[in-house]
């Protein structure tokens, strides 16, 4: 066995790293970003990107990202057009936003590590993600999608197009905003999985899971061995094979990053592999807060597992904002990562030393 460690740095970029959010306009009403600002905003962040490639160049880097704002905007082009073109299921939506974000990312990347003479290539992979089909967030969606509302916007949006709304915070000033919210299953594989792998061999900086994937459930043969998948369109062999259609979902993509690091380890373990994978979540905060936007907000810089734990089941994260990062760094650590981070990407080397963001060990 090789016992020099290859080290592998997910980056999951979140909704701030490339497109700017809780924009407001004179008036103090919410303004969603449009195209040029996410390009100005994604160009901001591959700078910082390729500050860390350059400092680490012996490492292998992988790019996930979010794609909530990018995603709703889709579906609220579809919904205007309803008139004249039919509507588009969330699996289309989530692989037009990962080829659209996919692009963006690669290219400023790509052209910020031609400036510096840097030799890694970029490359979007189109994944797919699989969830279970009788997954309870079918029934209960939490996925925030889109851009943000006022409340009374929201109600409107729910009572003449169907939607679920939620409160998904309050801004610095108090106002609530609110936002859509899908079913947002578990992960529980990745079918591109070997692609990525290939990648990294390769020393290709693979973009994957965008947005968390497009959301795909296996499909059971009858006993005929037929496959019966979306749209009246069927499989058959003889065989027992892995065969996928796509769902109504959107995947968070910080829990299916922390499912991409544990497949990787197992992959790697079982090749004989010494691998050390590192998950960096970035938001839009300088790591996790205890009682977050309270007069006794606190700073976590250095936590447990165990610890992180216990402030989870206590209720100290909300389930639409740091909930689902806590949940995808307990995941990781416990399916065999050592260490986690928690940060702003412009202070990720303050925060791998400990002097900022929130550093998560066994």
């Amino acid at each position: 066995m090789n016992m020099n460690k290859h080290r592998i740095r997910i980056f999951a970029l979140g909704g701030n790293e490339v497109s700017p959010i809780d924009i407001k306009d004179e008036d103090g009403n919410p303004v969603n970003a449009d195209i040029p600002m996410q390009w100005q905003r994604t160009a901001d962040t591959c700078k910082e990107i390729a500050n860390i490639i350059e400092e680490f160049p012996e490492d292998s880097f992988i790019i996930t990202h979010g794609n909530g704002p990018q995603v709703g905007n889709i579906l609220l082009r579809a919904e205007h057009s309803l008139d004249i073109l039919p509507p588009l299921p969330l699996d289309i939506c989530g692989a037009d936003s990962q080829g659209a974000m996919g692009y963006m990312i690669g290219q400023l990347l790509d052209n910020e590590l031609r400036t510096r003479d840097i030799k890694r290539n970029v490359d979007t992979i189109v994944t797919q993600v699989v969830v279970d089909k009788n997954d309870p967030n079918f029934k209960d969606p939490i996925k925030f999608i889109g851009p943000a509302f006022t409340k009374e916007e929201a109600l409107e949006r729910k009572e003449k197009a169907g939607w679920v709304v939620k409160l998904y915070k309050k801004d610095l000033q108090g106002s609530e905003i609110w936002r859509r919210v899908v079913p947002s299953p578990q992960p529980i594989d990745i079918v591109e999985i070997g692609l990525v792998q290939s990648a990294l061999e390769k020393g290709i900086i693979p973009i994957t899971i965008g947005g968390g994937g497009i959301p795909v459930v296996e499909v059971e043969a009858n006993r005929n061995g037929i496959y019966k998948c979306n749209y009246d369109i069927n499989f058959q062999s003889e065989k027992k094979l892995k065969i996928f259609t796509g769902v109504e979902a959107v995947i968070d993509k910080d829990l299916a990053s922390a499912l991409l690091g544990i497949l990787l380890m197992q992959r790697y373990k079982r090749c004989g592999e010494n691998v050390d994978v590192m998950l960096t979540i970035f938001t839009a905060e300088d790591g996790v807060k205890l009682n977050y936007q309270k007069p006794d907000e606190k700073d976590l810089r250095l936590v447990t597992l165990d610890e992180l734990k216990e402030y989870y089941r206590e209720g100290h994260f909300p389930p639409g904002s740091m909930g689902p990062k806590i949940k995808a760094v307990i995941n990781f650590i416990e399916g065999g990562g050592e260490r986690a981070y928690i940060s702003l990407t412009k202070k990720y080397k303050q925060t791998i030393k400990g002097k900022a963001g929130t550093t998560v060990v066994k």
